[in-house]
């Protein structure tokens, strides 16, 4: 410390001077303050005020970081939303095609359907911000694939596409001309026919139809047998021991008639109610494990990477087949009639109700047959004209129920190889995962995006405030999406000739695939579909909007308690400056009457 030297002489010239300066610097400072609106120049002349102002200002600081991040999400979102949007509008626009179509226009129906997928894909290609919207976390590089590519394949890589596997599906579920959906009708010499379900158990797990209900309106004439299916005993076992993640995916039939699609998790320790298993002391400890947590389920095929290479084995078991015998003392009369319903893999079913004449049927009839002479004519005459209506169905509903199944096939594939697209395997029967076993064809991979994530919409994130996260992701096989694709793309590989007479096969198989499409279009305004996915995307945007309100409250706080801290009143700084003004004025005169003082003015 340091104390000032003291002069009794000039201790009144000395006060005045620092008065003076003082009031000086004061007039400085409200003249800067004036001027600039501010308090101080730097925090630390703000005194204790300062805390208060580095707090608030850091914390406007971040919202301004908020703001910037919710107003490019919102783009994002607005950008995948409309994109969306228009997902299922195209959709909409080919149901609409397949409902209104007449026999004249059924060949460009399918160019229409055609084109809406391309449409819906360059959609699901949109990019915000040179970030691609619908790849999840993967944002480089387009998510999609081209129409042409979906359809057709990729000839150079030998990849196969949407039509490749629907021809084969076809194949398999016996649909191909002259198929019976692979069920076998046979006739015996005593008079009886017999309609059997495939030999293969993993064919009958997987293909064709089953036999349901059968009937005779005249069971003295024609008798029914009925041999129930014996289900077989389904194993499944891996190549190597899976590792703790791997991942493998089944089909299992459901009571319905449908398939349903689980993934199960290969873990060390299995959490209690998820889709995990015990990998256990090695590959058949770990392939009893898997089964145990499928519990009763009906196993219809299986598929993962190899390693570790899971597939079923099926043993036993035995096809449903039911007799139709023909009496020999009590013919069939005309009129009788024999109904068979048969099931679909798709959950349908398709009835076949043919009725005797005594007279012969128009070549190629589904619906007729003729009483022969004997027993064993009728039986044979039953016979052809079952194999025909079976044939019919087979090329046209169950041709329309493999497209779709195909279909929905293809676009379930990833690019991770344990989910690839399955396809038939036709050494064994059922079906192989794509790359799978030797011989196994290859598929186009039509989402390359990211697909690791089991919440698309945990994919992309937007901090919209300190203490709030919003999820913003999407992806474009997520399964509503899939599903219209997987519609338009099914009509779009159907082949139609320009025009079809009402009643004929090309007809009814038009019919066929447009009740399957518009099945898998109708989703669009589900809850649980394309709307549904729109109404994420639009509670997103509501969220992004809401939290920009809520910084913007909070900025106004924040601006308020500065008020008072870093900024001054114009008019108080105007009115201490005039009252100091006065005061160094009238200290100016004091000074200058108190300089001219001297012993003789004082004396005189």
């Amino acid at each position: 410390m340091t104390i000032s030297s003291f002069n009794a002489s000039t201790y009144v010239a000395d006060r005045n001077t620092a008065n003076l300066v003082s009031l000086k610097s004061k007039l400085d400072t409200l003249t800067t303050q004036l001027a600039t609106g501010q308090a101080a120049g730097t925090y630390g002349g703000l005194g204790s005020a300062r805390t208060t102002s580095l707090s608030a200002h850091a914390a406007l600081s971040a919202l301004d970081g908020y703001d910037s991040a919710i107003t490019g999400a919102t783009t994002r979102v607005s950008v995948a939303s409309a994109a969306v949007t228009q997902v299922g509008t195209l959709g909409d626009s080919v149901k609409r095609a397949l409902i209104g179509t007449n026999a004249s226009t059924f060949n460009t129906t399918s160019q229409v359907a055609a084109n809406n997928l391309d449409a819906a894909l360059d959609a699901l290609n949109q990019s915000s911000a040179g970030q691609y919207i619908f790849g999840g976390r993967a944002t480089g590089s387009a998510p999609v694939v081209s129409g042409d590519t979906i359809l057709n394949g990729d000839a150079k890589a030998g990849l196969d596409g949407v039509k490749a596997l629907i021809a084969e599906r076809k194949a398999a579920d016996g649909a191909v001309s002259p198929g019976t959906g692979t069920l076998t009708v046979a006739a015996t010499s005593a008079g009886t026919v017999t309609l059997s379900e495939a030999a293969k158990a993993a064919d009958r797990a997987n293909f064709g139809f089953t036999i349901g209900a059968v009937s005779s309106s005249n069971p003295n004439a024609i008798q029914k047998t009925e041999i129930a299916a014996v289900p077989a005993t389904v194993t499944p076992s891996f190549s190597s021991p899976p590792k703790d993640g791997d991942l493998v995916r089944v089909a299992i039939n459901q009571p319905d008639g449908t398939q349903t699609l689980v993934d199960y998790t290969a873990r060390t320790t299995p959490k209690a109610g998820a889709n995990e298993f015990a990998i256990g002391a090695g590959a058949s400890d770990a392939a009893a494990n898997l089964k145990n947590a499928l519990g009763s389920a009906t196993l219809a095929s299986a598929q993962s990477a190899t390693p570790p290479g899971l597939s079923l084995t099926f043993t036993g078991g035995a096809p449903k087949s039911v007799s139709l015998g023909i009496s020999a003392t009590t013919p069939p009369a005309a009129g009788d009639t024999v109904t068979v319903t048969l099931g679909l893999r798709d959950g349908t079913s398709t009835t076949l109700t043919l009725t005797a004449t005594a007279t012969a049927p128009s070549s190629g009839s589904t619906t007729q047959f003729q009483i022969g002479a004997t027993a064993p004519d009728t039986a044979k005459n039953l016979q052809d004209a079952l194999t025909t209506a079976l044939g019919g169905s087979a090329a046209t509903t169950l041709a329309a129920s493999s497209a779709a199944l195909a279909s929905q096939d293809f676009f379930a594939g990833s690019k991770s190889v344990a989910f690839a697209a399955r396809r038939v395997d036709t050494a064994k029967g059922g079906f192989v995962s794509d790359p799978g076993a030797a011989g196994a064809k290859k598929t186009v991979t039509w989402y390359t995006g990211d697909d690791t994530n089991a919440d698309p919409r945990a994919t992309a994130t937007v901090q919209a405030s300190a203490t709030r996260t919003l999820d913003i992701g999407v992806q474009a096989n997520e399964a509503p999406l899939r599903k219209v694709l997987a519609g338009m793309a099914m009509v779009a590989a159907e082949t139609f000739p320009a025009a079809a007479a009402t009643g004929s096969s090309d007809a009814n198989r038009f019919t066929a695939v447009a009740d399957r499409a518009t099945a898998l279009l109708g989703t669009t305004s589900a809850p649980s579909g394309v709307a549904g996915l729109a109404s994420d995307l639009g509670l997103a945007a509501s969220d992004l909007a809401e939290a920009k309100t809520q910084n913007r409250t909070t900025r106004a706080a924040l601006q308020t308690s500065l008020d008072g801290v870093d900024t001054v009143s114009a008019e108080t700084v105007t009115a201490q400056l005039l009252q100091l003004q006065t005061q160094l004025q009238a200290s100016y005169q004091v000074t200058s009457m108190l300089s001219k003082l001297s012993l003789v003015n004082y004396l005189g």
